[in-house]
């Protein structure tokens, strides 16, 4: 088994007390450790693989409890790098009725932007090991760079490259910067995860089957497209494979997202599967866990907080026949 490796930002949620209400009028919070490469790197470990987390946080209280939570779970820290110029990262989130969120970040900058490339190791990185990012720290700082040096030592030593763009406009000046950062760090990938609400922003195509093929450029192999309670499917450049979703009663989506891609790196690294080789037996079964997964981060609060074990997904899976859950 090799480990699946994060690089990005760790962070602090200020999850509000209350739902339905704009974040403004929100009267008071509960921290929980997130960010989307740290909650991906959480997943893997809770379910029981090995992680490890890259990345930098701040001389604070905040990175204290950031590498408490990550190492409660299982994830390795020993590549986390702390400094004196910046503080941990916050987000502060509202909750609408539904589940889904409105953010307001808190980090300008922040500690994980100054992660740089010297930072990243030559040796760090051997074949069968997977590193999966996201699109928040690709902003011009940098992380940037360290980004780009642990993709060419991943993929040098043999490795699978995974990218989820995640969008986050507000952290970006520019909604076309943010759009053309992502298309350049497409073809550096092995495997995309991209969402329905995030597909034709990022590829400017309304068309899904016409969006998703343009998507297969460069190193890219593999298309996840998640449709959220509706299910995910996974493409090739020749093949399709829906699997379906669970609807339940969502009391926060945070997190979801980031369980789902997680439990597919998770099976992936588990069962050391090199990707070109997947059947598409295995796509639906990865799929379907990694489906169960999301569903139930999204009935607790919280992204590291919600996570459920493996065992908790194999229970659940265990009640949900021919779609339906019961």
């Amino acid at each position: 088994m090799g480990t699946v490796y994060t690089i990005g930002e760790a962070l602090i949620d200020f999850i509000p007390l209350e739902t339905g209400i704009e974040l403004k009028h929100v009267s008071g919070f509960q921290k929980a450790a997130g960010g989307a490469p740290a909650n991906v790197a959480c997943t893997v470990a809770k379910l029981g693989a090995k992680s490890a987390f890259i990345g930098k946080l701040g001389l604070d209280a905040f990175g204290d409890s950031l590498i408490e939570t990550m190492e409660s779970v299982g994830v390795e820290t020993r590549y986390v790098f702390r400094t004196a110029e910046a503080n941990t990262a916050l987000a502060f989130v509202s909750l609408k009725a539904d589940g889904n969120r409105d953010f307001s970040f808190y980090r300008n900058p922040s500690a994980d932007m100054l992660l740089a490339q010297e930072d990243i190791g030559e040796q760090w990185f051997t074949e069968g090991d997977i590193l999966h990012f996201c699109s928040v720290d690709l902003i011009e700082a940098p992380v940037k760079y360290a980004h780009l040096k642990a993709i060419q030592t991943v993929k040098q030593n043999g490795g699978i490259v995974s990218f989820d763009p995640n969008v986050r406009l507000p952290l970006w000046n520019d909604k076309e910067e943010c759009r053309k950062t992502i298309q350049y760090f497409i073809p550096l990938s092995h495997l995309i995860k991209i969402s329905d609400e995030e597909l034709s922003f990022i590829t400017g195509i309304d068309d899904v089957e016409e969006a998703i093929s343009s998507l297969f450029v460069g190193d890219v192999e593999h298309v996840i497209y998640t449709r959220g309670a509706d299910g995910a499917v996974w493409y090739t450049k020749t093949e399709r494979i829906p699997v379906t979703g669970h609807r339940i009663r969502a009391v926060d989506t945070t997190g979801a997202g980031d369980s789902f891609i997680g439990a597919v790196l998770f099976q992936l690294s588990k069962e050391n599967l090199k990707i070109s080789d997947v059947s598409n037996e295995q796509k639906m079964k990865i799929l379907s866990f990694a489906n169960a997964t999301a569903a139930l981060t999204t009935t607790r609060h919280g992204a590291i907080p919600a996570l459920p074990s493996f065992e908790e997904v194999n229970s659940f899976l265990l009640t949900w026949q021919d779609g339906i859950d019961v």
